[in-house]
Order: C-alpha cells, then structure tokens, then sequence
C-alpha cells in the first residue's frame, strides 16, 4: 500500500512539474515576443533602402581585405561549422558606408562555407546584395592577396578557423606586411586565431605584450563541453600562450580591445564596434549610424554586469523614453544561459528586466 501511494505521489509530482515548466515556457516566450506592430520583415530588404548605406556618401578611402574560413567541418568532430555570416556582413557594411571597397579573402578560395544566426536588417540586405554575394561565393585564395593593395585586413569569425588560420604561412605574410607598413589589423570571435603564430621580421610575434580578445574559454566551453578534445586549443589559452595581455569581458556581450593598430573583439555581438573601432584607427571618425535593437540590448545587460539590476534598471527606462529598439530575444537568451549554469537570482534579474520591456 505504501509503494503504491508513494508511486502516486511521485506520479503527481512529475505531471505538477511538467504543468509548471510549460507554463512557464508559455509564459516566457511571451514576454520575449515582438508586438504584432513591431514587427518587420527584413527578408527582401536591399543596401539601397538602409539610410545609413545609401546616403551621405563618402569618398573612396581605399580597400580593406575580408578573410573568412575555407573549413566546413570541426575537425574529426563531424560537426558543421563557417564563417560567421553576420560578423562579415554587418562589418562589410560599416567600411562600404565609410568609404572603403572590401575584397573577401580565404585559405583556399572559392565558395566559403556559412553559418547564420541572428539575422537583422543589414544580414538580409547582405543576402540580396549581389555583388557582396558573388564575393563569398567567389573568395580570393590568400596566395593571391598583394598585401599593398590594402589599408587593413580584417578577420572574421567562425570555428573553421581555429583549423585553417593559425599555421597559414601565406596568410601569416599578409599580415606581417600589413603591421610592418603601418596598416591596421581587426579579428573577431575566433578570428584572432589568425593572429596567434604571426611573427614579425624581428622574430617577434606580433601578439607579443598586446592587450587582445577573442572567444573566451568560458564562452566556448559552455557551449561545446567537448571543446578541448575538438579544437587543436583553445583561443583565449594560445593567445596568453603566446605573451598576449587576454582582456576578458562578460560572456557574450560586446567587448572590443585596441591596442595601437590591432583592434580584437570578444564575439559576434563585438562586430559593429571593431569595425568602427578599426576606422577609427585608420584616422577617420565613423559615420554616424543607427544603434540597433540588439546593442540597445547589449548596453542594457553591461550596465546589469558592471553596476547591477537597479542600474539596468534605469538605463532601460532611458532607452524606453527614447522610444528605441531594444532586441528582447537577446535578454532571454541571457536569462537561458542563467538558468542553465544555476545561477537563479540572475535569471531572476533577466526576467525582470524583460517584464519592464512589455
């Protein structure tokens, strides 16, 4: 008799437990979905229909190469991968609207392998955008890249690269040369695995007592447990390997180092500043462009990291004022990853913040 009640009881439990998480799940995503009126559809969105992109033109300043990963696979793994589709769109963006032609490079050229997430407005505009498709479906092989063509090369990210850019001989030259003739060098997320081999003609390497970033351990271990046994190291560990001054930020917000003439950003949500960062170090000021819902987002939760909830708190509110985007969705997936590593009082505070964006 009492087997069968405790089998009851604990059969009651599970269904109360399974009722509650589908509620909450219910009750969550609605407060992380956009408002009817809200909504746009991006989808067929052109260059020409963005503002930003089509007027205040500004003279030609000259070329920045875009290198992406030739790699499709991690490894043995079998898990796919590419080159971050938004951290090369809305970078290429940035130096086409400040003047800038961009040439997209990789290891093999060719077709570059892709992956997309997080789509918005300047994603889709690079998508219908013919001749920005022709140029990653057309990539230049390294081999044939003449480094004094350029003003700065720019490295985007992608977990193929921690395969094909730390021990590319050639590509190694093209940034050598670029450094040693004043030039300005970027990477972002896992780009700066590009950088982590590149010696100098003084036998230096060129990370050597730099202050860089790149995708944190803590990042990519959160997301992929496995990550030691797949990747040949792991970013942040060969960068400070390698006598780099790693300068880590909060997980998966914006944080973008310069230090002199290399610009490195932590992840995908650093794309727009180390492009603006990487004009301003080629001595031009960006042009002004219209912050996005998602780094409206982004500066909400690095006040919450830096001062705390009431802080976020208020900087929400100012934002609202405005009556500015502010990306939901990125705020929920914060609260996620809270839940996920157990830290409840952060999820707590995630959720509060989203129930003052409704």
């Amino acid at each position: 008799m009492k087997v069968k009640k405790i089998i009851k009881w604990s059969l009651g439990g599970i269904a109360t437990f399974i009722i509650l998480l589908v509620g909450f799940g219910f009750w969550f995503i609605s407060l992380i979905k956009t408002d009817a009126s809200e909504k746009v559809d991006y989808s067929n969105i052109t260059p020409q229909e963005i503002p930003y992109l089509s007027e205040d033109s500004i003279r030609h300043r000259g070329r920045i190469l875009a290198v992406v990963t030739s790699i499709d696979k991690m490894g043995t793994s079998g898990k796919g991968t590419g080159f971050e589709f938004t951290e090369l769109s809305r970078a290429y963006y940035v130096f086409i609207a400040n003047g800038f032609e961009v040439d997209v490079a990789s290891p093999k050229g060719g077709e570059a392998p892709v992956v997309m997430d997080d789509m918005g407005m300047y994603d889709y505009a690079f998508l219908n955008d013919k001749v920005a498709q022709y140029k990653i479906k057309n990539t230049i092989p390294i081999s044939n890249i003449n480094s004094k063509d350029y003003e700065a090369i720019y490295f985007v990210g992608g977990k193929g690269t921690m395969f094909d850019f730390p021990d590319n001989a050639q590509l190694q030259s093209v940034v050598r040369d670029l450094y040693e003739s004043d030039k300005v060098i970027g990477a972002v997320c896992h780009g700066p695995a590009a950088l982590v081999n590149v010696q100098l003609s003084n036998g230096d390497l060129l990370i050597k007592d730099k202050k860089v970033s790149g995708f944190t351990n803590a990042e990519e271990l959160l997301l992929i447990s496995d990550a030691r046994e797949i990747f040949p190291f792991l970013l942040q560990d060969k960068l400070s390997q390698n006598g780099a001054q790693f300068i880590e930020g909060a997980k998966y917000l914006e944080n973008v180092v310069v230090d002199g003439r290399v610009v490195t950003g932590q992840n995908p949500w650093s794309t727009w500043l180390i492009a603006e960062s990487m004009i301003k170090q080629m001595g031009y000021e960006p042009k002004a462009r219209e912050i996005t819902g998602e780094e409206n987002a982004e500066a909400i939760l690095s006040v919450y990291e830096t001062y705390g909830y009431e802080r976020a708190v208020n900087k929400l509110e100012q934002l609202k004022s405005q009556t500015v985007k502010v990306n939901k969705a990125l705020i929920g997936g914060h609260s996620l990853i809270a839940i996920w590593q157990l830290q409840l009082g952060r999820a707590y505070d995630m959720v509060g913040l989203l129930r003052r964006l409704n």
